[in-house]
């Protein structure tokens, strides 16, 4: 577990990453982009997490420079992350994508590049064909020194063991994470969280009788036999604990959207707890990811958020609080898994 901003993690093939990054979607081109950035490195972060599907690289890039510049430090100073969107998962489009962002970015290399989503069989019938060419195409780009890490982004321990015995294997999984979805379950439960999202979103009254139906809980379900994964008493489908797989394997797992939504930082356990520690719900859920030994990536275009979300190494969770946030309900869920968004 880190202790301080500037602790790194040691990935797999012996490259350090800070153990906390700055995370820019839904930062706009332009300024937001720009200043967000330079006031998260003036604060001490150095590990910027940015996509080509963001469509901000080059006010990133922007950013980046002017922060080198005004604090004095060096390209080997930070840690710079891209993605490849889904669209450009074939061999060429990788080389492609990787070249494009290192152009916005204005950089020579990249510290990580992961790829955005994986191919998978509810889509894709020849998925593993899929995902081994997009994986030849990273470690092509990490052999040539274009990168210094590669890793997915959202894949589940069934898209990962397929590249586990390649020359290179992933080094890193950024996968959504926080308080209410701990990527442990089964989706069954999920489903109901997701109409209920979507009724809510349209205004139409939910009946929470309308869901798939489970004979189990969560727990029995994901110990069941794998005759009652398939559909036979359970309309949903189990998945392995995707943080524990990561670092069973030693991959590194990183929290996309680590705070949730609103209705997480609204939870009264939260607000407790935030009351508790004399911090707020936004630094409880980060210091619990931590303490999880899961890489969060906050992001925020306000000054103060962005130092507050560095302002989280001078407490610690107990025990007894640590298991009270496992043990949420599902909430702040994104409602998207490898097995049904559409690209």
């Amino acid at each position: 577990m880190i202790k301080t901003l500037s602790d790194t993690v040691i990935l797999s093939n012996g490259v350090k990453m800070p153990g906390i990054g700055f995370g820019t979607y839904k930062s706009t081109e332009g300024n937001d982009a720009e200043d967000s950035v330079r006031e998260a490195i003036r604060l001490g972060m150095r590990h910027i997490d940015c996509a080509s599907f963001y469509k901000n690289e080059e006010g990133v890039g922007r950013g980046l420079a002017a922060a080198m510049s005004e604090n004095s430090l060096s390209r080997s100073d930070l840690f710079i992350t891209s993605k490849v969107w889904t669209s450009d998962k074939a061999y060429d489009d990788v080389i492609r994508s990787c070249r494009e962002s290192l152009t916005r970015l204005g950089l020579e290399y990249l510290d990580l590049l992961l790829i955005h989503w994986p191919a998978d069989d509810h889509a894709y019938p020849d998925w593993k064909e899929i995902n081994f060419d997009t994986w030849r195409a990273f470690t092509s780009l990490y052999k040539d020194g274009l990168v210094r890490a590669i890793g997915v982004s959202n894949y589940w321990p069934e898209h990962i063991e397929p590249l586990m015995d390649l020359e290179v294997p992933p080094m890193v999984d950024q996968i959504e994470y926080h308080p209410g979805y701990m990527q442990n379950g089964c989706t069954a439960f999920l489903d109901g969280y997701r109409k209920s999202y979507y009724a809510e979103r349209a205004g139409v009254p939910y009946d929470p009788n309308d869901r798939i139906r489970t004979e189990y809980t969560k727990e029995e379900c994901v110990s069941a036999d794998c005759a009652d994964r398939t559909g036979k008493i359970c309309s949903g489908f189990c998945f392995d604990d995707v943080p524990a797989y990561c670092k069973e394997h030693g991959i590194v797992v990183e929290a996309w959207s680590p705070l949730g939504r609103a209705k997480v930082l609204q939870h009264p356990l939260l607000t407790s707890l935030a009351e508790k520690y004399g911090k707020s719900p936004s630094q409880i859920c980060l210091r619990w990811e931590i303490q999880h030994d899961i890489l969060p990536l906050p992001k925020s275009v306000h000054k103060d958020r962005i130092k507050e979300n560095t302002e989280i190494f001078d407490f610690d969770l107990s025990a007894e609080d640590m298991a009270l946030i496992d043990a949420m309900p599902i909430m702040g869920f994104s409602t998207h898994t490898p097995k049904d968004v559409p690209w």
